[in-house]
């Protein structure tokens, strides 16, 4: 489930907290190189490919009494909607506020109207419509095609003939799933918020900061935990976006928020309803299995959330991508 071992770890995570829980574990995986498909971790395994008609066989076979897409990265997210337009019970954040963030442009303005900074911004479905913006917002431009794994068909465009052979060359731009525009901030700094709500309310979190400026692919950026080089200010910041964003979309379950910072200015990049790439490297760091409480949060059971102190602890983790 998923397309790295950091998904796998997240998969694994869950599958053994339900089981412990009292749970049927049913997996739906087609990797072999993962430790979820062993045949050891869950109670029945189904070694399929990730897509709505494979997700829907299995489903009227072993009617399940949920199913979870959380842990799995984008692809499983992606099946969402359809899954429950087929009456298929998802665990946890609603598919509404699923949809509301990997679409772009209603994220967008899901945060105007929350009054939330972030990038200047708009959306195009053809060639005219974004070099009219980029005239206008100046070079450079991030252009984010919608629901795609975080980074994948995301680019850095600084002039006219880059965003031309970008757009020719990329199938991505639709007047379904409109692509968002927006202004690159140069020189700022990137952060993380990967959390676990419960009903809107944040139960966990923690806040991890990219060696790298802004622009480097998340699963590609070196992480330190604690924040090294984050004002006072832009921690609050941070953390009061994120609990406004998480009522809002009254999210059960584990979620990742991307900001730009520079200057004690913060801004939102993007929210993604499940679980990150991060999210095992924050977990061994702290000690705290932030899938565990979410699987039990998105099964109906009381949680407690940890005591993080990130200024007690008297290490700093670093997170480096292998080459």
């Amino acid at each position: 489930i998923g397309s790295s071992v950091e998904f796998d770890w997240c998969s694994v995570s869950c599958i053994r907290t339900l089981r412990t829980l009292g749970h049927t574990a049913i997996v739906i995986n087609c990797n072999p190189e993962t430790v979820s498909t062993d045949f050891d971790e869950s109670d029945r395994l189904y070694f399929e490919e990730l897509s709505h008609e494979r997700v829907m066989d299995i489903a009227e076979l072993e009617k399940p009494r949920g199913v979870v897409i959380s842990v799995g990265g984008q692809t499983p997210n992606n099946l969402a909607l359809g899954l429950t337009q087929c009456g298929v019970r998802i665990l946890g954040t609603s598919v509404e506020a699923i949809d509301a963030c990997e679409d772009r442009n209603k994220f967008s303005q899901l945060c105007d109207s929350l009054r939330i900074d972030q990038p200047e911004w708009s959306q195009f479905a053809t060639l005219q419509e974004a070099r009219n913006f980029c005239k206008v917002a100046g070079y450079p431009v991030l252009v984010r095609p919608s629901y795609v794994l975080s980074g994948a068909a995301m680019r850095v465009v600084t002039n006219d003939g880059d965003l031309d052979l970008f757009l020719k060359t990329a199938a991505v731009v639709s007047r379904e799933h409109p692509v968002v525009i927006s202004k690159y901030i140069t020189g700022a700094k990137e952060v993380e918020m990967d959390a676990v709500g419960k009903a809107g309310d944040l139960v966990n979190y923690a806040i991890a900061e990219h060696v790298e400026n802004a622009g480097v692919h998340s699963g590609d950026a070196t992480l330190l935990l604690p924040a090294q080089r984050l004002f006072v200010e832009t921690h609050r910041k941070v953390k009061s976006i994120s609990q406004k964003l998480c009522r809002a979309l009254k999210i059960s379950g584990p979620f990742n928020i991307q900001f730009i910072c520079k200057d004690n200015e913060v801004k939102v990049i993007e929210c993604n309803l499940r679980a990150s790439r991060s999210m095992p490297f924050i977990s061994k760091t702290y000690n705290v299995n932030f899938i565990e409480l979410a699987t039990r949060i998105m099964t109906g059971m009381p949680v407690h959330p940890a005591i993080i102190q990130p200024m007690d602890i008297d290490f700093v983790a670093c997170k480096v991508h292998g080459l």
